[in-house]
């Protein structure tokens, strides 16, 4: 039987110490509202910018919040909110005002524009006190921490919802916040983050979701189909039951994000709602994409996840699961540039970067955290120049030659395994030293990988590909499990070569291809 969440969130705190150790020291500087700028969909539509430009006032209350949104020449005058402190309804009252539309017991950014509301010094927490974004544009939220919201029970804040949108709102940023509940819906609390009524563009990005019964929705019912253009990129998703997000109509970027118990569902593409899903690492969840709860079927495009003992239930009338093995159902363009970390290194950065306090840490797009770079003081919103797809990696070596290398195949013996694999194909097969039998990704693109139990030298691979499908693989990289580097890139199989490095685990990641894979042998050489 199924544990409320409210269980399941205590067997969860109390299994956290045991969690993997941090492998990479950070930094922690005090948050910027000029660090760093908006990406994914919230860069399209004239850009997301905040309060860039306006005056910097500090906040201890949500009294002093409202009243800095008050405070301005008009609802569109530039302001940055630094807000340090704990924020909760003891202290947030209505403030009136011509350029502002605040209500007591949420902050209300209503009918307003051109706002940055950031946590800076020792943090700030919204505590049982919801974000409401109404008929606005031009919104950030970064750095903050908003907790335990309900819609029953005492006190009552937001609809239950951490950050809800709804009413004609455009482009928001919400950047390095923690959203977080102590059970679902029988115990008072909704969504963490909610889209209604004509939201988009919008992202979220390095932020943390969890305890809750619901991640956040895109769309109220089948028929609210006014909403979409929204990136989520590089979160935490965890011990949630379903909805992460629940998306109906619209597009949805979802890309680079770490999914850890999801109960119930997790990304939900419904009522004619398409998502990219990509490079994303799913682990200890159920039906973690496709239609569910409905007859009115979404889509999705799917490369480069990894599902980590995920399981599926059967398909039926209302439910529509991806998997076991998440095959591509659509194609959706991405308007924008972006740089996409392997899927088997972001539970590694997501645990690092995402949520508030941390920095403001980013991926570097190569696995590695690091500080943005400071962004100007009055930027200019402007237009993305529109790109279809992520730049393609540059090739770091020739390409691979056919020559048979000489010495031992480290790969007999070893250990293998990867991302979904298509049916009648096995891990194995590609060290079994026998070309007729073969590993392929479910899709046309994914992982394979050689492991062994102890450090071993690799210098050099030879991938082999099965009879009937040579001249399939297109891009690829190769990558050190362990730390998460590409050791070189390319395209083409064949024998592949690189500096020497001592691991564990070697993983071979194909990012394009003409047909369907079919790797017969992955050989492995010292040198």
């Amino acid at each position: 039987m199924r544990r409320p969440v409210a269980l399941r969130l205590q067997a969860a705190l109390a299994t956290a110490a045991v969690g993997a150790a941090i492998v990479v020291a950070l930094p922690t500087p005090q948050a910027s509202a000029a660090v760093g700028s908006a990406t994914g969909y919230a860069t399209q539509n004239g850009g997301t910018t905040g309060g860039a430009g306006g005056q910097t006032v500090r906040a201890t209350t949500g009294t002093a919040i409202h009243a800095a949104l008050c405070g301005r020449a008009s609802s569109s005058t530039p302001i940055v909110i630094e807000v340090t402190g704990t924020i909760n309804h003891g202290n947030t009252t209505k403030v009136s005002g011509d350029s502002c539309n605040t209500a007591a017991g949420v902050i209300e950014l209503k009918q307003i524009s051109n706002v940055t509301i950031i946590g800076v010094g020792s943090g700030a927490v919204f505590d049982q006190l919801g974000i409401h974004i109404r008929d606005s544009s031009n919104i950030i939220i970064r750095n903050v921490t908003v907790r335990n919201v309900k819609k029953s029970g005492s006190p009552t804040s937001n609809g239950g919802d951490a950050i809800g949108m709804e009413s004609t709102v455009r482009n928001v940023w919400v950047d390095h916040v923690t959203l977080e509940a102590s059970g679902g819906e029988s115990e008072g609390f909704d969504g963490l983050f909610d889209m209604k009524d004509n939201t988009q563009y919008v992202t979220l990005s390095y932020s943390i979701l969890r305890n809750s019964g619901r991640g956040g929705l895109i769309g109220s019912s089948e028929s609210d189909r006014s909403n979409g253009f929204v990136t989520f990129h590089h979160n935490l998703y965890e011990n949630i039951d379903s909805r992460t997000p629940l998306l109906r109509g619209g597009i949805a970027h979802i890309y680079n994000n770490s999914y850890v118990s999801l109960h119930e569902s997790g990304i939900n593409s419904r009522a004619g709602a398409r998502a990219k899903v990509e490079n994303n690492h799913f682990r200890n969840s159920k039906d973690v994409l496709g239609t569910f709860y409905t007859d009115e079927a979404g889509f999705w495009q799917v490369a480069g996840n990894i599902f980590d003992n995920v399981t599926w239930s059967a398909p039926g009338t209302d439910n529509n699961p991806a998997g076991p093995n998440p095959q591509s159902n659509t194609t959706v363009s991405i308007p924008y540039s972006y740089s996409l970390d392997g899927a088997s290194c972001v539970p590694d950065v997501v645990r690092q970067t995402a949520g508030a306090n941390t920095g403001l840490q980013e991926s570097n797009g190569s696995c590695s955290p690091q500080t943005p770079s400071p962004t100007p003081t009055r930027p200019t919103p402007t237009p993305t120049t529109p790109t279809t797809t992520p730049p393609a990696p540059t090739p770091t070596t020739p390409t691979p030659t056919p020559t048979q290398p000489s010495g031992t195949n480290l790969s007999i013996g070893a250990g293998s395994d990867g991302s979904s694999k298509a049916s009648g194909t096995g891990y194995g097969d590609v060290r079994d030293g026998n070309l007729s039998t073969y590993w392929s990704p479910a899709g046309s693109t994914g992982d394979i990988s050689i492991k062994w139990g102890s450090a071993t030298t690799v210098s050099r691979i030879n991938i082999r590909e099965a009879a009937g499908a040579v001249g399939s693989i297109g891009s690829w990289q190769v990558i050190n499990h362990g730390t998460g580097a590409v050791l070189t890139s390319g395209s083409g199989a064949g024998v592949i070569t690189f500096p020497a490095t001592a691991l564990s685990k070697i993983t071979f990641r194909i990012t394009s291809a003409t047909a369907t894979p079919r790797v017969a042998e992955f050989e492995t050489y010292a040198g």
